[in-house]
C-alpha cells in the first residue's frame, strides 16, 4: 500500500544509509531515473546554444572575412540556424525545469514524510538526547540543502561536461593540434585558481567560527536579560556584547579583502588565460602554423574559455556536494537511529480496564550507570487514584514514564491489566490514555479543533458536555468567536487557567480509561487552582489516574499516595495514614516543598 506521496511506507526508514551519501543520493530517486534521464535530454537541447554559438560566430565571421569564397545564402542560413538554437532554449528549458522538478519536489517531500514517520515512531530516550531545534533543522533545512545540491548537480555537471565534450570534439575536427593548448593551459589555470582557494576557505571557516559565537553571545545575552537588569549590570552585558560583535567585524573584513583577492586574482588568471588563447590562435594563422581561418580563432578562444570555466565550475561544485552529503550524513540520524518503539506486529490493546503491576521494575537512562528508579513493585486497581510524591530527582516523572509507555524497563516488567507492556502495540493503549500536566501543549488552531484533537465523529452535544466539564463553558463564550476563535501560536491568547481547562476538555472527549495528571495545578493561582481541582475531579472520577502534584489538594484526595526517594518507594499509604507515621511524607508536608516532577 502507498501513501499519497507515492512512496512505499517505510521504504525509505528501512534502506537509507547516511554514511552511504551517493549511494543514498540515487535510492532517493530511484523512481524517477526516466524523469531524470528525459529532462537531461532536454537540458542538452537547451543548453546547445553554449556550445553552438561559437561554431556559427566562426561561420558568419569567415563568410564576412572572405566574402569571394562564399555566398550571401550561407551569411542567412547561419544566421537562421543562430536564431533557431536561441529561440529553442524556451520551451527546452521549460521542459527540463518541469520533469526535474517534478523529480525533486517528491523527493523533498517522500524524505520529509519519512523523517516525521520515523519522529513518530522513536523512542522517548531519542527525544531526551536530541533538541527540538536539532530535529526541526533536519526536517527543514537539512532538506532543503540536499534539494539544492541536486539542482546544482543536475545542472551544474551535465553544462560542465558537455561545454568540454562539445569544444574537445569540435576542436578536434577543425584543428587537432590546437588541443595540445588546451591540455597545457587548463590544469595550469586550474592549479593558480586553486592555490589561493585555501587561505579562502580558511577566511570562512574563521568567518563562521566567530559568528557562531556571536549568535550563541546574543541568545545568552537575551536569556540573561531578567538577571542583568535585577542586578543592574545592563553596562557589563552590552560591553560583552560590542567586543564580541567587533571580533566578527574584524574577521569580516578579513575575509572581503580575501574574496577580493581571489575574486581578481581568478578573474585576471581567466582573462590572461583567454589572451594566450587568442594570441596563440592568431599567431598561429598569421604564420600559417596550423591550417585554421580567422572565425577558427575566435572558435578556439571561445571554445577554450569554455573549457576552463566548466573545470572551475565543477571544481566550484565540491563545497556544495560537501555540505549536501552531511545533511545526508545528518537526516540518517533520525531514519537510521536504532531508539525506536518497537509496536509492528504486536497485541493491539482494544479495550483497557486500568490496573497496572510494576514487578521489581528498574530503569536507568543510556549512558549512565546510576538507575532513575530502582526495584519498583507495587499494584494499582482499576479506578483507583494513586498520588506520586517526593523531592526532584526521586523518579517521579520515570514512573509516569513507565506507564505512558514512554520508556521500557531495563529491569523487571509493568503489566497492564494482566498483560506485559513489552508485549503491546503501545500506540494503540494510548488511545485509552490522557495526560494533563502543568505545559499543557495546544497549536494555532481553533477552541474546536484543540479540544477534538485526535478524535472523530464527535457530536455537538458531547462536545458542549465535555467542555462544561472542564469548567471552560463560560471564558470559551466569550472568546471573539466562540469555539472558531484561534488560539494563536501555543495557545498564546490564553492564561494558564484557560488553558489547563482547554487541556481537561480534551481529556473528557477523549474518555480515557488511565489518567495521568503531571503537576496540572502547580503554575495556578488559588482561583484557577480551585476551577481545575473541581474540572478534575469530574474527569477522575471512575478512571485508573496516576497523580505527580506539588500542592497537596490533589494529593489528600487519593487512595494511595507512594513516597520515593533516590529511585525507591519508601512510604505507601493514604494521606492519613502516612501523616501518622511522620515520616517523609510527614516532613514534606510541613515544609510544604513538593517539588516539581522530574
Amino acid at each position: 500500500m502507498s501513501n499519497r506521496l507515492g512512496q512505499k511506507p517505510d521504504v525509505l526508514e528501512q534502506q537509507y544509509q547516511g554514511r552511504s551519501p551517493i549511494h543514498t543520493l540515487l535510492f532517493l530517486y530511484r523512481d524517477d531515473k526516466a524523469r531524470i534521464a528525459l529532462a537531461m535530454v532536454f537540458y542538452v537541447l537547451k543548453h546547445s546554444p553554449v556550445w553552438i554559438m561559437p561554431l556559427l560566430t566562426a561561420n558568419i565571421i569567415d563568410i564576412i572575412s572572405e566574402p569571394e569564397a562564399h555566398s550571401p545564402s550561407e551569411f542567412w542560413v547561419n544566421g537562421v540556424i543562430l536564431a533557431l538554437v536561441l529561440l529553442q532554449n524556451i520551451p527546452n528549458h521549460y521542459m527540463f525545469i518541469r520533469f526535474i522538478s517534478t523529480a525533486i519536489r517528491k523527493m523533498e517531500a517522500n524524505l520529509r514524510a519519512a523523517i516525521c514517520r520515523q519522529l513518530q515512531n522513536l523512542s522517548f530516550v531519542f527525544y531526551a538526547q536530541n533538541t527540538t531545534g536539532t530535529l526541526q533543522t533536519k526536517v527543514l533545512r537539512d532538506v532543503e540543502i540536499i534539494e539544492q545540491m541536486t539542482r546544482t548537480l543536475l545542472k551544474g555537471i551535465p553544462s560542465a561536461v558537455t561545454n568540454i565534450t562539445a569544444a574537445v570534439i569540435i576542436t578536434a575536427i577543425r584543428a587537432p593540434s590546437f588541443l595540445l593548448f588546451f591540455v597545457i593551459a587548463v590544469p595550469v589555470a586550474v592549479l593558480l585558481i586553486r592555490a589561493l582557494r585555501r587561505p579562502l576557505r580558511e577566511r570562512n571557516q574563521s568567518f563562521r567560527e566567530e559568528v557562531e559565537s556571536m549568535s550563541s553571545r546574543v541568545t545568552e545575552m537575551i536569556q540573561l536579560i531578567p538577571v542583568t537588569r535585577a542586578h543592574g549590570v545592563e553596562d557589563y552585558e552590552i560591553d560583552k556584547v560590542e567586543k564580541k560583535l567587533e571580533q566578527v567585524r574584524e574577521a569580516g573584513i578579513r575575509l572581503d579583502s580575501i574574496n577580493a583577492i581571489f575574486g581578481a586574482a581568478s578573474w585576471t588568471t581567466f582573462r590572461l588565460f583567454d589572451a594566450l588563447s587568442l594570441l596563440v590562435a592568431g599567431w598561429a594563422h598569421y604564420q600559417g602554423w596550423l591550417p585554421i581561418s580567422v572565425g577558427d580563432v575566435v572558435l578556439f578562444t571561445g571554445y577554450f574559455r569554455s573549457i576552463t570555466s566548466s573545470v572551475m565550475r565543477l571544481a566550484n561544485l565540491m563545497p556544495q556536494i560537501s555540505k549536501g552529503f552531511e545533511s545526508i550524513r545528518s537526516v540518517g540520524e533520525v531514519l537510521e537511529s536504532p531508539d525506536l518503539e518497537h509496536n509492528e506486529g504486536k497485541e493491539c490493546v482494544r479495550s483497557v480496564e486500568g490496573s497496572f503491576t510494576f514487578e521489581s521494575v528498574s530503569y536507568s537512562y543510556p549512558n549512565t550507570d546510576q538507575h532513575a528508579v530502582r526495584g519498583l513493585s507495587f499494584h494499582v486497581e482499576p479506578g483507583e487514584t494513586v498520588a506520586i510524591v517526593g523531592e526532584s530527582g526521586a523518579g517521579k516523572s520515570t514512573v509516569l514514564n513507565l506507564v505512558i509507555g514512554f520508556l521500557r524497563p531495563s529491569e523487571g516488567r509493568v503489566l497492564l491489566d494482566g498483560r506485559d507492556m513489552n508485549e503491546l502495540d503501545l500506540r494503540t493503549y494510548r488511545r485509552h490514555l490522557s495526560v494533563v500536566s502543568q505545559d499543557t501543549i495546544l497549536f494555532d488552531g481553533t477552541v474546536r479543533e484543540n479540544i477534538l484533537y485526535g478524535t472523530r465523529n464527535v457530536s455537538e452535544e458531547r462536545l458542549v458536555e465535555a467542555i462544561r466539564n472542564a469548567n471552560a463553558l463560560s471564558f470559551i463564550e466569550e472568546l471573539p468567536r466562540g469555539l472558531e476563535t484561534r488560539l494563536g501560536e501555543s495557545g498564546s491568547r490564553l492564561s494558564g487557567g484557560q488553558k489547563q481547562r482547554i487541556a481537561i476538555a480534551r481529556a473528557l472527549i477523549r474518555d480515557p480509561r488511565v489518567l495521568i495528571l503531571d503537576e496540572a495545578t502547580s503554575s495556578l493561582d488559588s482561583v484557577s487552582e480551585a476551577q481545575i481541582q473541581e474540572a478534575l475531579e469530574r474527569l477522575m472520577e471512575g478512571r485508573t489516574t496516576f497523580v505527580v502534584a506539588h500542592r497537596l489538594s490533589t494529593v489528600r484526595c487519593a487512595d494511595r499516595i507512594m513516597v520515593m526517594e533516590e529511585g525507591r518507594i519508601v512510604e505507601i499509604g493514604t494521606h492519613d495514614e502516612l501523616m501518622a507515621e511522620q515520616g517523609v511524607y510527614a516532613r514534606l508536608r510541613e515544609m510544604q516543598a513538593v517539588p516539581v516532577a522530574t
